[in-house]
Order: C-alpha cells, then structure tokens, then sequence
C-alpha cells in the first residue's frame, strides 16, 4: 500500500497513471500534479471508475521548488514519480530532499537553455574531459548521492524502456547468462506509421536536440564521438522487418559503462525513416532546432519551443498509429568460457496499446517501466539510501513485473549481430 505524487500530465504520464490505477494493490492512493490541472482532472476523470486507486489532482510549477515542496508537503507521498520535462528533474530532486520523500524518474537532467553561461562553462569543461558533447548527462544527478544518502532516501534513475528496461536487461544477462558481458548493442526500433508527412513520437524538444546530436559510443575505456546519423546499419527486427537504423548517443551507454564490469563496447541505434531525416535537417538548418532565445515582434520566443507548438502532440497520435515497435539488446560475451551472444527484447504493438490505456506504444513501453520502477522503490525491493540506475539492483522482480504489465520480453539465444 502507497501513496505515491506523479508530477506531469503528457503522454508518458497518461501510461504510468493507467498503469497505477490497474495495480491498486501497490498504489492505493495517488495525485496527479501539473502546470495544466485540466489535464490532469481530465486523467482523473477516465480512470477513476476503474479503479480502487483514490485519486487527487493539483496544479504545480515543476520549476518552482517551493510550490513542489509545498504540495509534497501537504499530500505526504511516499515517493514522487518525475513524468514531467528532463529540464526539471533537479529542481523535483531538490523538492524531494527538502522532504525526506523518495524520487523517481525516466529521463537524465538535461539544461532547458543550451547558452546559459554557467550551465556552458560545466558543460564544457565535462566535454573535454569525458569525450561526447550531447546536451544531456548523468552526472548532475550523480552528484546528488551523498545528499540522498544522509536524507535516508532513494532516487531511481531511469526507469522508462531506454533507458530504463534495457539496463534491466543488461543486469539480467549478466546475471543468468553471461560470466563477461564484452559488448552491448541496444537497438530502438519503431515500425509504426502514423500518417503525418512529420511528427515526433515523445516530446519534440527532447526528441530532436537527442537525435540532431552528434552520436557517440563506448569502446575499451572511452567515448568516441562521430558526426550526427554518420553510423548507418540495417537490421531485420523479429516482427517488425527490416529497417535503417542510426548510431546516437544515449544516456543509459553512460551508467552502462559504469555498472557493467569489463564491458568493452556499448552502442545505441534507432530507427528512423528517410522522410523524418529529411524534415529535421531541414529545420535544423534554418534555426528552428535552437534551444537559444530570439527577439520576435517584440517577444522573446525559442524557436525549438515554437517548433513544438506546430508539431501534433504525441499524446494524440495513439489512435493514427498503426505497426508494432521492437526494443531490445544484443550482448556478446563469455559463459563458462565459451563465446556466447543472447538478443533480449520486447515487441509492442501501438494499436493494442491504444486498445488498452489509449496511448501509442512509445508512450506505452515508457509509461509502464515508470509504473514498475516506483513500485520496486515502494514496495522495498528497490529501496536503499543514494542515487541509483535501475542496473544496480537485482533484475529478476522488475523482469517478472515487465511480463505481467504489458511488456513480455523474448530471449533469442542465436541473434544476427549488427554490421557497420
């Protein structure tokens, strides 16, 4: 039994509220706090008669500290799930310490203003020193642990599909599979089609500053860091078919290199279409991926956030789209001194998830490992003083939980590896 704050309305959220409210037996109560209280009351509203779960709703600025702490102060959570933006995850860690009160999110901090002066100067100085220049890291998070360990308190980070279930997939192989993991591909693979010649499938700022990054990996100790969509392979995905993917730098290769000992090399590819290619290093090249202020008619607007006001919003696309998405991880390595390679990975398809909680499957494969990660940190099977990926706890029950809550996953133990 849990009373449990989740902070964000968005599509992610929309899952991991749809998620609780069919687990009541863990989350007996919960409150849905956003800038857009409608939002919320309107969540409330679809998934109240549903469920044992009490539901309350609340209208919070997730970048003001002291109204977070206010209202964690006055509803008492046992944890707070951070559904909300990247760029607000150190103040709700901020809100979370203040209040003795155990955190949760999907995503790594990330600066909302990219030009920001002091934000630039740790920015750069963390470049030069670890090797990869994308915007976002874990190492403001990192730098939390001792405060949580002195407060007595846990903060999960990561527990959305990548990163998130792909970690967990990592310390399950490692655990049951492997005596040495050398490398981990994980491979992000979206087959579905929605119909618009252009939209993103999560939030478009965070969507299109990760994929017009330069991409990076991790090979024998270090980063090594290429030009954007310069690494490009084919790959036949189990249900989904064959499909163009492209090397990126994402954040769960950071942890990975950090908590999977001797591994030798992790990469990251996702899918993507030509069309989608095409639009972005279009709007990339006259400016509307910036995240740095303009002066427009007198107001000061950023064009990545204007962007975004055009784009449909991925919290509509649910019913539009049709195929299914494949996620997972190759891993090679050794067993009992033997060369081993397993593929573990999930299929989702968007319509039965729009069927069931009426959302895409993007939205789906992030919402429901929210659900799962508060419940391990609530229930005590995750639970401990500090900051910690979902890597660095025991994999069995989150796996276990995957297969019950929409997510069953597949062991391929003879997997086509992937050519560059």
């Amino acid at each position: 039994m849990s009373r449990v704050m989740i902070i964000g309305c968005g599509g992610v959220a929309s899952v991991a509220i749809a998620k609780c409210c069919q687990n009541s037996e863990v989350f007996t109560e919960l409150m849905i706090a956003s800038r857009t209280k409608e939002k919320c009351d309107a969540a409330k509203e679809k998934w109240q008669g549903t469920t044992k779960t009490a539901i309350t709703t609340a209208k919070v600025d997730a970048d003001n500290k002291e109204e977070l702490i206010a209202l964690i102060q006055e509803y008492k959570p046992d944890a707070v799930l951070n559904v909300a933006l990247p760029y607000q995850d150190l103040t709700i860690m901020e809100a979370c310490l203040a209040t003795g009160v155990d955190y949760i999110d999907t995503a790594n901090y990330e600066a909302e203003n990219t030009e920001d002066p002091e934000w630039r100067n740790i920015y750069e100085a963390r470049c030069k020193k670890e090797g990869f220049s994308a915007y976002f890291d874990y190492s403001w998070q990192w730098a939390y642990q001792e405060r949580f360990q002195a407060a007595g308190i846990t903060a999960l980070l990561g527990t959305g599909f990548d990163p998130g279930v792909t970690s967990v997939f990592s310390a399950y192989a490692l655990k049951h599979y492997f005596d040495e993991i050398h490398t981990i591909d994980i491979l992000d693979c979206n087959g579905g089609d929605h119909g618009y010649p252009f939209a993103t499938n999560f939030n478009p700022e965070i969507n299109l500053r990760e994929v017009s990054a330069p991409g990076s990996y991790w090979e024998n100790g270090h980063w090594v860091e290429v030009e954007a969509m310069s690494i490009k392979s084919e790959y036949d995905f189990p249900e989904v078919g064959k499909k163009d993917m492209y090397l990126l730098h994402h954040e769960e290769i950071e942890s990975l290199a950090k908590n999977i000992p001797g591994v030798k090399r992790i990469r990251f590819f996702m899918t993507f279409g030509q069309s989608y290619l095409t639009h972005m290093k279009c709007l990339e090249n006259v400016g509307m991926l910036s995240t740095a202020p303009i002066c427009f008619e007198g107001k000061e607007i950023v064009p990545i956030q204007f962007l975004k006001a055009l784009l449909p919003d991925p919290a509509s696309l649910g019913a539009r789209t049709v195929g299914k998405t494949n996620i997972g991880c190759i891993f090679t390595g050794i067993k009992d001194g033997k060369e081993k390679t397993i593929y573990i990975y999930n299929v989702c398809d968007h319509q039965e998830c729009y069927k069931e909680v009426g959302s895409q499957a993007i939205s789906y494969t992030t919402g429901v490992p929210a659900m799962i990660g508060t419940m391990m940190v609530v229930s005590g099977l995750w639970k401990k003083p500090g900051v910690f990926n979902v890597e660095e706890f025991d994999p069995d029950p989150y796996m276990e939980a995957l297969n019950r809550w929409g997510l069953p996953w597949v062991v391929d133990e003879n997997p086509h590896l992937v050519e560059v």
